[in-house]
């Protein structure tokens, strides 16, 4: 992504999956077809191997020579997370970094791939050029493909690497860096690649843990070498708000990210294309908020203050949160923002217009004498959109923040973030697909990583997700039907911080690592494995 540039679309367009599955291995003309194991994989538990964060390069060894009186044997399949889609062998003996090789482009815009490869193969950067004997060449093609497809060619002792934009060529560069881990050689053949999902996260709430910079940007790396795409940062809470702020410092925690931590986050995101999805839940979970701004907290006619609720009838509570989005709009260039909308206490009693009159007095007030106070969170979810609809953002909700029936309904372009079945408002993930809503799969029985483990919530694992889950899975453990994949945008794996001294950051990272590994190669290939869970295991085990 040099000079910023992009080619033609974005990596979020909806693709369809390849025909040929991991797994199975396209021969080339006269031979038989062969069926190889997909990568397979490890515990969940903390790992002794180097962290994420260090790039040390890989030592350059003797690459393969080819020899004209020497027959090599078909090559097989490579083994890497996600497992490749499509690999056509041949024969011929591979290629692996060795001195004197090179990275060369063929476009400026893939300067920073090729920079990237160069350092972690410990090879040189080369600049435009043609690819020769030993070298790596990435290119940027004309064919009609999505954003994220690649062609991997391995022969006559290069490598050549292309796709439609640059997002493909670095998902492309990740697939041989795996291929060539521990001095291993990338095999003869061809690999032709793409996700079936195009939107792959990992969210991380830092609003009631504070991660450090240099932690996130681990992850990052961790994400990029994942194929991930998707980076949701969860901010603002009622037990801290994390971001340095100019238009509101009274609301900032004291362990917080500067806004040149956040740059640095988001440029190396971006180099990993890695879309950074923030988040300020609003109207609930803003106690961080409120505490500077105490006239703004919603009460009941006992005047028992709602947890982290704002009083949604008072025109002023719109206008801060207003004054927070645009800021960070500022700060987050990305095309998506998530803008919460979940778990408001005011609808959480058994009548709320009793309990909260002043809400069913604004609601009836704006929208008419058939409207409540569900409406009026609703029209409150629409004005923050209208906010941020003036950046050119793709926005998400909470799905039990979009309410059924009434007299207000959510905008159409909001996309469902579906995480629950359990609260108020919540309903089931066909009513949303039925009505045309794109969903985000964050399935709390497998994708929900709840620091103490409270409620009935307990750490997901790797092999779950491996075995049991896939993108139609969205509520419980019983998927939706194959109708609705296509509105099945991806999936987001969520680390949340209720009990926020229960672990660590390395604990974390630990208890992650697992989990963001099975649900990668779900999101690129959502088919049932052919390898084993203890297969997929060990072979994390070798690629980290």
């Amino acid at each position: 992504m040099a000079n910023g540039r992009r080619r033609k679309g974005t990596a979020s367009v909806h693709r369809k999956p390849l025909l040929v599955g991991a797994g199975v291995v396209a021969v080339v003309a006269g031979a038989a077809l062969t069926v190889g194991l997909w990568p397979s994989g490890d515990s969940d538990t903390p790992s002794n191997r180097r962290p994420t964060g260090e790039r040390s390069a890989l030592a350059p060894a003797a690459s393969p020579t080819p020899s004209p009186s020497r027959t090599y044997p078909m090559s097989r399949t490579p083994r890497t997370i996600p497992a490749v889609r499509e690999h056509t062998p041949a024969r011929g003996p591979g290629w692996r970094p060795a001195k004197g090789g090179r990275v060369v482009v063929g476009d400026t815009a893939l300067s920073d791939e090729g920079r990237l490869l160069a350092d972690e193969l410990g090879l040189a950067y080369a600049g435009e050029g043609e690819a020769r004997a030993g070298d790596v060449g990435l290119n940027l093609t004309d064919e009609d493909a999505n954003a994220e497809s690649y062609t991997l060619r391995v022969a006559d002792g290069r490598v050549r690497i292309s796709g439609t934009e640059e997002a493909g060529v670095f998902y492309g560069t990740r697939t041989l860096k795996q291929e060539v881990q521990g001095n291993a050689t990338a095999p003869e053949g061809v690999v032709r690649d793409s996700p079936a999902k195009p939107q792959r996260g990992f969210m991380l709430d830092i609003a009631r843990k504070h991660f450090t910079a240099a932690w996130i940007e681990d992850r990052i790396r961790e994400l990029g070498d994942l194929k991930y795409n998707q980076l949701g940062l969860h901010f603002s809470d009622d037990q801290g708000f994390r971001i340095a702020s100019d238009s509101h410092p009274e609301v900032v925690s004291k362990e917080h990210l500067t806004k040149a931590e956040v740059r640095r986050i988001l440029a190396l995101a971006k180099s990993r294309h890695i879309a950074v999805v923030p988040e300020i839940d609003s109207p609930g979970h803003l106690g961080a908020v409120i505490a500077a701004h105490p006239d703004l907290q919603l009460r009941n006619t006992a005047g028992v203050a709602s947890k982290g609720a704002m009083d949604i009838s008072e025109p002023a509570a719109g206008k801060i949160v207003d004054e927070l989005l645009n800021e960070y709009a500022d700060l987050f260039p990305g095309p998506y923002w998530h803008l919460g909308a979940d778990e408001y206490q005011a609808l959480t009693v058994a009548n709320p217009a009793v309990s909260y009159p002043q809400l069913a007095a604004a609601a009836t007030k704006t929208y008419g004498s058939g409207a409540g106070i569900a409406d009026l969170a609703t029209g409150w979810l629409n004005d923050r959109a209208d906010t941020m609809r003036g950046h050119d953002r793709t926005m998400r909700a909470w799905n039990d923040g979009i309410f059924a029936g009434g007299t207000v309904q959510a905008d159409e372009d909001l996309q469902v973030a579906y995480w629950t079945g359990k609260e108020i408002g919540a309903r089931q993930p066909t009513e949303y697909l039925r009505s045309g809503r794109d969903l985000l799969n964050y399935n709390d029985e497998y994708l929900y990583y709840v620091l103490g483990q409270p409620n009935t919530f307990v750490y997901p694992t790797g092999q779950r997700i491996y075995e049991q889950w896939t993108p139609l899975v969205v509520r419980g453990t019983k998927p939706v039907s194959k109708e609705y994949d296509d509105q099945i945008l991806g999936a987001s794996f969520a680390v949340w911080c209720d009990l926020s001294g229960s672990q660590t950051q390395a604990q974390v990272a630990a208890g992650i690592r697992m989990p963001l590994r099975a649900l990668t190669q779900k999101l690129w290939d959502p088919r049932t494995p052919t390898a084993s869970w203890a297969d997929f295991r060990a072979l994390a085990g070798k690629l980290d």
